[in-house]
């Protein structure tokens, strides 16, 4: 079993935590916060380990009655691999602290790429993480892209991707963000950060994109346009992104117009937290014109990276291969959408919602 921590118990955090004390074949020895909040409570209760990320604030967690397990230290030394799911930039200070208890580390995609041996994706670059003591889970919209791309580019090869974000202005609990009645780009400067971030994890793919901030707190869109190399019926490209299980083609019947509606289908599922964390196109908007492919596509920044995290622990600690790895987390977590309106599936007679 592969002995796993997470320091950092918030957005990302407890999510990863919830999906490794899942799996089949892993053990979440505990979480570390810094701050004795909600959110540790939260862990307390789900009968999690709760370690001090800080020393010197132990005495804040027994005075509000959340005795600490002990500290971070005391953590690493019990695991294999920590999953640092602090405020970005935060990791790159902990990388020190990882290395001198001999621990391998998975950090998010806030961090800057040189904070790890090698950035990851379970579809598109799970074999680098297998000698590397620290890998990069890169962010939820370079997630996102690579999901979609990589099956594009291998079927159909990608000449050019032109992709424009329409990003959420914060997390639903991130009441300190903005804008709040305004859209503004982000950045202003052209191309944005996105397409290289996605050629980490997708070397040789050509990604340009252009970002926009929204007063919106559900999910990212993403408008696509890819130039291919070859000329693919749209019925085609359909057929071939259905077949990717971190990939959602929402049915032109299903009535789901927007990202609250799809928050809204996945909470009815019983997802916890309402989490998508598969890509969510839409079926109807794929469309070929010529060599080029269009689409819409929504990210749930919340929980799509929460799967690569579990096949980057994996990939790190077992010779485990990717295609079993994604398998296995899947099932562990329910990942892997399918609606009875699309008429081109075959389903069972029921659905068992996801716990």
């Amino acid at each position: 079993m592969i002995q796993v921590g997470v320091n950092g118990y918030g957005t990302i955090g407890k999510r990863v935590a919830d999906a490794v004390a899942a799996q089949p074949d892993m053990v979440l020895r505990g979480v570390a916060k810094r701050s004795p909040n909600h959110e540790a409570e939260s862990a307390v209760k789900r009968e999690y380990d709760l370690y001090a990320a800080d020393p010197d604030r132990t005495d804040e967690f027994e005075a509000v009655g959340l005795p600490p397990a002990g500290t971070l230290s005391d953590l690493l030394a019990d695991v294999d691999v920590v999953v640092d799911c602090c405020p970005a930039g935060v990791g790159a200070q902990n990388r020190d602290i990882y290395d001198a208890h001999d621990v391998r580390v998975v950090f998010q995609g806030g961090e800057d790429a040189t904070v790890a041996d090698a950035s990851f994706t379970a579809r598109t670059a799970f074999e680098t993480a297998r000698d590397a003591d620290a890998v990069r889970v890169v962010s939820c919209n370079s997630t996102g892209l690579a999901r979609l791309l990589a099956p594009v580019a291998e079927s159909f090869g990608v000449e050019t991707a032109r992709v424009t974000l329409i990003r959420r202005g914060g997390d639903p609990a991130q009441t300190d963000r903005g804008p709040i009645n305004d859209i503004v780009p982000d950045p202003v400067g052209l191309p944005s950060h996105h397409g290289p971030d996605v050629n980490t994890v997708l070397p040789g793919v050509d990604v340009d994109t252009a970002a926009l901030k929204a007063p919106v707190t559900a999910m990212h869109t993403h408008s696509v346009n890819v130039t291919l190399e070859t000329t693919p019926t749209a019925d085609e490209v359909r057929r071939l992104l259905a077949d990717e299980s971190r990939l959602f083609l929402i049915p032109e019947g299903a009535g789901i117009d927007g990202a609250g509606a799809l928050k809204e289908y996945a909470m009815d599922l019983g997802r916890p937290r309402g989490d998508l964390w598969e890509n969510c196109l839409w079926g109807e908007s794929v469309h070929v014109s010529g060599r080029d492919l269009y689409l819409f596509q929504n990210v749930h920044q919340e929980a799509d990276v929460v799967p690569e995290n579990v096949d980057a622990i994996r990939a790190m600690a077992t010779d485990t291969a990717a295609a079993e790895s994604m398998a296995t987390t899947d099932q562990a977590l329910g990942v892997g959408l399918e609606s009875r309106l699309d008429t081109d599936t075959e389903l069972p007679d029921s659905i068992t919602a996801d716990d």
